[in-house]
């Protein structure tokens, strides 16, 4: 939590500084942050007591957990200029394109180790992207992929927690794997799309 807070104070002094990429990335940790707490209950605690000491023991506040940051998906006007960006300019590993027409969207994944950055193009003239890149013509970040290992369990928390999902069940995602999107709204700002791990 220290550690935490000394980046956080410490890419805030830099925020100035920092170009708009990486603005963007900052604001994206951050709001990933509040994400977190809100989605994260207080854990009952039991105390048990013995004859010699007393332990405490943690009971789960519900029944699936967040996992890894997945990716962070840019939305972008033109994805061989953006593909170029990361593969030529800036030797990064990247993938193929990918039509997914279910989600009206073009795809392309940019590795970079720790996780992924998702380049976003409109498929289609009913595309999300489409009209998010309306209002934001030289495109930016979308929305962040977070893993989680129970996603309907996840989904049946979420709902009662009013938190807003923007399908009534799960589609197949860019990586085959069940995925949903909870509003952002309810989420400090950000798109949040959950992946099952």
């Amino acid at each position: 939590m220290v550690l935490r807070s000394k980046i956080f104070a410490s890419l805030k002094e830099e925020r100035g500084n920092i170009d708009t990429f990486s603005g963007a990335l900052y604001r994206c940790f951050s709001l990933f942050s509040g994400l977190l707490t809100r989605l994260q209950t207080s854990t009952p605690t039991i105390q048990t007591l013995s004859s010699s000491n007393s332990f405490s023991q943690n009971i789960p506040s519900c029944l699936w957990k967040l996992g890894r940051l997945n990716h962070v998906a840019i939305a972008v006007p033109d994805l061989e200029k953006a593909q170029s960006l990361y593969k030529d300019v800036l030797g990064a590993q990247v993938s193929e394109t990918v039509a997914l027409p279910e989600h009206g969207v073009y795809t392309v994944f940019v590795e970079l180790g720790n996780t992924k950055l998702e380049l976003l193009h409109p498929l289609g003239e009913k595309s999300p992207i489409a009209s998010f890149l309306q209002k934001n013509k030289t495109g930016g970040m979308h929305h962040i992929c977070i893993e989680v290992d129970d996603i309907k369990a996840a989904m049946t928390e979420l709902k009662k927690k009013k938190i807003r999902i923007l399908s009534e069940e799960p589609k197949i995602g860019a990586h085959g794997k069940p995925v949903i999107f909870l509003h952002p709204k309810d989420c400090h700002g950000v798109l949040v799309e959950l992946e099952q791990a």
